[in-house]
């Protein structure tokens, strides 16, 4: 490769610090707080209009979340552990077992952003290309070696299966998701997988879960006998997927270092070569306690409900 100068090498690092710095901004929404047993379902798509046009008979909303403090996830040459992930999503059950997913606005998953051992040396350094090299010798503040990792939806998930949520090794949905990387340097936009190629997560029950019934009053109150509402809980099940492939990164640098941090991660990485563990999950099922009983507005008291239980 050519070489570069060093009055070309120092304008492009400024230009990717400022590029990075002025990206990095964003701001956190606060999340609905919901009283007892209605906790949690604070993302559930209740409002949505496929959620209310449930009728308790021949369709039944239904909110469900799955969630783990912990885990890790390998793509290519790299293992990175996971913060909180959060999935919910909104099903509508109908008698001949078919259902069709709705995700809240925000997507269906989110999570807490994870730090990359190593940081940017790690992904990129040591190197012969120059450009790179001269990031490498910048790396001397954690601040700008520091790389986060966070997993963001990339798609509508699909393929839900209730019934794998009960046993073990069966996939219980199609998760399409995306590995945002962020570092000064690397800029707002570097992504591993894109909504056009997204990572197909497919998480299984690798141990099995432990089953428990809830009942509630509308407000989310625990009422055993009268409770308008019911909630599945199962707890304690390791979920993983070791199937799914994962393309190359995009967007590093505004694409300039795209190749850098495929090169050193093993970028784009075919299925068998990637995992994904979440450990200890909890899985949540909420709907009416009698659907039917409440047709042909099933969905508009389930919306109605939520709200009634609103902090």
């Amino acid at each position: 490769m050519r070489s570069v100068s060093n009055r070309t090498r120092v304008g492009l690092l400024a230009a990717l610090t400022a590029f990075g710095a002025v990206l990095s901004t964003s701001s956190a929404t606060a999340a609905t707080q919901l009283n007892g047993d209605w906790a949690p379902f604070d993302r559930c798509p209740v409002d949505a209009p496929a959620m209310l046009a449930a009728d308790g008979i021949n369709a039944i909303a239904t909110c469900v979340s799955s969630g783990s403090a912990s885990g890790s996830i390998t793509l290519g040459k790299s293992h990175v552990p996971t913060g909180n992930t959060d999935l919910q999503l909104g099903v509508i059950q109908r008698p001949d077992g078919t259902t069709s997913l709705v995700a809240p606005p925000e997507g269906a998953l989110t999570a807490d952003p994870a730090e990359i051992p190593g940081g940017l040396l790690g992904l990129m350094c040591p190197s012969g290309i120059p450009v790179v090299s001269g990031i490498c010798r910048q790396l001397t503040d954690n601040n700008l070696n520091r790389v986060t990792a966070t997993i963001e939806p990339a798609g509508a998930p699909r393929d839900f299966n209730m019934a794998a949520a009960f046993s073990t090794g069966e996939p219980i949905l199609t998760i399409p998701v995306r590995i945002h990387l962020k570092n000064p340097f690397l800029g707002d936009k570097c992504y591993i997988g894109t909504t056009a190629e997204p990572v197909l997560l497919k998480p299984q029950n690798a141990t099995a879960p432990t089953l428990s019934l809830q009942r509630f009053s509308a407000d989310g109150t625990p009422n055993d006998d009268e409770g308008e509402m019911g909630r599945y809980t199962f707890d304690g099940a390791d979920q993983s997927d070791t199937a799914f492939a994962v393309p190359g990164a995009s967007g590093c640098g505004a694409g300039l270092l795209n190749w850098a941090v495929n090169l050193k991660t093993g970028l784009p990485s075919a299925s068998g070569k990637n995992s994904v563990k979440l450990n200890s999950t909890t899985t949540y099922f909420g709907s009416p306690y009698d659907p039917a009983g409440l047709a042909p507005n099933e969905g508009r008291k389930l919306s109605e409900f939520w709200h009634s239980a609103k902090r």
